[in-house]
């Protein structure tokens, strides 16, 4: 029990305390408010639930570092739980003779029993994580690339510094609170809902009872005045995620997949900004992002870029960006202009193109931030404003807006099909048809993609599908645009595309690139196209499932196979289990790879890169891929991706050896009649 002195003095430290952090998060909130769009509330319970799980069950965070993550799991239970602690306690310091949910019966002693085990769990993780970010060698995943771009306060140890004050900050609070227990039974005996307590309360038995009632009353205003002194601190931590990450998830987008990229806006001719050249440029839930980050770095070691000795961290961008708003946090929050460009101080010019859109930073993030997203505002600006990018690009653009394709092709788009002894009609041939194949510049223009293509009219025509292709009516979708910064371009083909889609109303579409799959299917609703799309080995499947392919198609004698996970195929639209279900149908073993499903690692084609050199780095993205699959010793490599299937090719002549590349479809068709 507090003396009135005591109490009034509690009460206008907190008051100072709670305004300060109230007005450090309403800045934060005005900064965020700065950004385009908006947050996104619509369906709240259903995104509150969602919240609310991730946040408890932390199964975001579960997801890699599994030893780390629950140490995590530990800490953020227990910070959790001393919300209900701190509000008993503070009750008891002002109310005479209270005990908070004394007369409660079986709750007071699961209090009692929660509090005490959570609190060794937090003071054991928190312990753990001082260890691991100065001592242990996992602390490197913590550490950065020399080549990295870091904001100068980072560069100085300042995530470090700020790690440090939470972490004796929770200790503090925590361990004073948990000491607090321990006298109390030293001075009133056991109590086996206390068990880690009552453990440690020997050490101060022996006191007066005046000793007792200091030792608890002091240990009392440790505990709480510890929150009175961090809380204005609060929100410029790296602990705001403790709020901000969930609300990251109740407020960001619902996209159709992992890496949907919202369009621009080209109708108001007023505007002179596209894309993101300054931090108020990003959209909101990308300010966001930079509040709810927990700099864990989980993010960069999925990244090939990174992983690849590129300048490339998806981290660091988050963190640049943060010490970017704590800079000038008041002078953002009342409307100036950031003092920099995000180009050149949150992410390097090298960084910005080496991103290959693999989505691995956002499928990894226990908070929901997405740096992809970030990264092709800053190419949108660069392209759409600046009119700059790399030069290599500038034929694949030039092609896919002169000849509709980026192989700058002007030739027949169907002479893939010639000399096969198999009919394949256009939509005007054959109007009725069930699916409508979609087949992409890579097999129109590219010779080893073509094969893939013949191989599935192969499978399509000796499962009896009526299906029909768009002949010279087909364009590419536009994905190298979008992926480049040309969303311009983009609107343009990808409109256009709709337009022809529609006309021909396709009851189904396959496809065998996963890029143009992604696209019709989950971006160009964005431009009116609703449209049911499957990749061909799900079609495949499907065809097996239904009987309607001969037995003859999955016979003996199968090599071992590998399967590599296109990017935009497993990880961005879960496409996993398809192709698996067709490979085991070959009488051999499937074997995977290390990183394999969602977890694949990219085959470094993505995000334009198939289309320029690759950034500098220490190693080639697609000669590691190749290297693991090589490493499982499988005879053949499949794949499902035009583009995967030539940069792997490109990873075996440098290898001199390895397995055979084949796509999925040619293992099917070459087992058939």
């Amino acid at each position: 029990m507090l003396t009135p002195f005591e109490q009034m003095l509690f009460i206008v430290l907190a008051s100072l305390a709670v305004a300060a952090t109230v007005s450090a998060f309403m800045d934060m909130y005005r900064i965020i408010n700065r950004g385009e769009g908006t947050l996104h509330l619509e369906n709240l319970p259903r995104r509150a639930w969602n919240a609310l799980t991730i946040y408890l069950t932390q199964r975001t965070t579960l997801k890699t570092r599994r030893i780390t993550s629950l140490f995590h799991l530990g800490v953020v239970w227990g910070f959790t739980f001393y919300f209900l602690v701190n509000v008993g306690d503070v009750l008891e310091g002002y109310l005479t003779g209270y005990i908070f949910l004394e007369n409660t019966g079986i709750l007071f002693e699961l209090y009692r029993l929660t509090a005490d085990v959570l609190s060794v769990a937090v003071l054991v993780g928190v312990v753990y994580f001082i260890v691991r970010r100065w001592f242990l060698p996992n602390r490197k995943q913590l550490q950065f690339h020399d080549n990295v771009l870091l904001h100068p306060k980072v560069k100085a140890g300042a995530v470090g510094q700020d790690s440090l004050i939470v972490a004796v900050f929770i200790l503090i609070h925590v361990g004073a609170r948990f000491l607090g227990q321990s006298v109390r039974i030293a001075a009133e005996g056991a109590d086996i809902f206390q068990p880690f307590a009552t453990l440690l309360s020997p050490l101060f038995v022996g006191h007066t009872a005046d000793g007792f009632a200091l030792l608890i009353h002091a240990l009392w205003w440790v505990a709480l005045g510890a929150i009175l002194v961090f809380l204005p601190y609060f929100a410029a931590s790296k602990h705001a995620h403790l709020f901000m990450a969930p609300l990251n998830y109740l407020t960001r987008p619902e996209r159709t997949s992992l890496g949907e990229l919202p369009p621009l806006e080209f109708d108001d001719d007023d505007r002179e900004q596209f894309g993101a050249a300054r931090l108020e440029h990003l959209a909101q839930t990308q300010i966001f992002d930079a509040f709810a980050c927990i700099q864990c770095n989980r993010c960069q070691d999925v990244c090939p870029a990174y992983v690849t000795g590129k300048e490339l961290s998806p981290s660091a961008l988050e963190i640049n960006k943060r010490y970017m708003i704590r800079d000038q946090m008041d002078e953002l929050a009342a409307g100036a202009e950031s003092d920099h460009p995000l180009m050149g101080f949150a992410i390097s010019e090298s960084a910005v193109w080496a991103c290959t859109s693999c989505g691995a930073c956002i499928d990894i993030c226990p908070v929901g931030n997405e740096p992809m997203l970030d990264i092709f505002d800053i190419r949108r600006d660069q392209v759409l404003v600046e009119g700059t990018f790399p030069a290599a690009l500038q034929g694949a653009l030039n092609g896919m807006e002169r000849q509709s394709n980026p192989w700058q092709d002007a030739g027949e788009r169907f002479r893939w099909a010639k000399g096969l002894d198999i009919p394949v009609p256009t939509v005007d041939e054959n109007p009725d048809f069930e699916i409508l194949y979609w087949v992409g510049c890579a097999a129109s223009y590219d010779p080893r993609a073509q094969l893939t293509a013949r191989a599935l009219v192969k499978v399509l025509d000796a499962a009896g599908v009526s299906f029909a292709v768009l002949g010279e009516q087909e364009q590419c979708t536009g994905d190298v645009a979008r992926r480049a910064g040309n969303e311009y371009l983009y609107y343009e083909m990808a409109s256009a595309n709709v337009e022809t889609l529609n006309t021909v109303n396709p009851p189904r579409i396959v496809v065998t690139c996963p890029h143009c799959f992604h696209n019709i299917g989950k971006e160009y609703h964005q431009f009116g196209g609703e449209y049911a799309v499957v990749h061909h080995t799900e079609l495949i499947e499907e065809l097996i499932e239904q009987g309607r392919l001969p037995v003859s198609a999955h016979p003996n004698k199968q090599s071992n196979v590998t399967f590599h996970d296109p990017c935009y195929l497993g990880r961005h639209n879960d496409v996993v289990e398809a192709p698996r279900q067709v490979l085991n149908r070959l009488d051999g073993t499937l074997v995977e790879m290390p990183r394999h499903g969602k977890n694949s690692f990219c085959c470094g084609a993505g995000g334009a890169q198939f289309w320029k050199e690759e950034e500098p780095g220490d190693m080639a993205v697609n000669e590691v891929r190749y290297a693991e699959a090589a490493a499982t010793g499988a005879d053949v490599l499949a794949v499902g991706c035009p583009f995967c299937m030539q940069m792997f090719e490109t990873a075996k002549s440098g290898a001199g050896t390895g397995p055979a590349i084949k796509d999925v479809a040619e293992l099917i068709a070459e087992r058939l009649p």
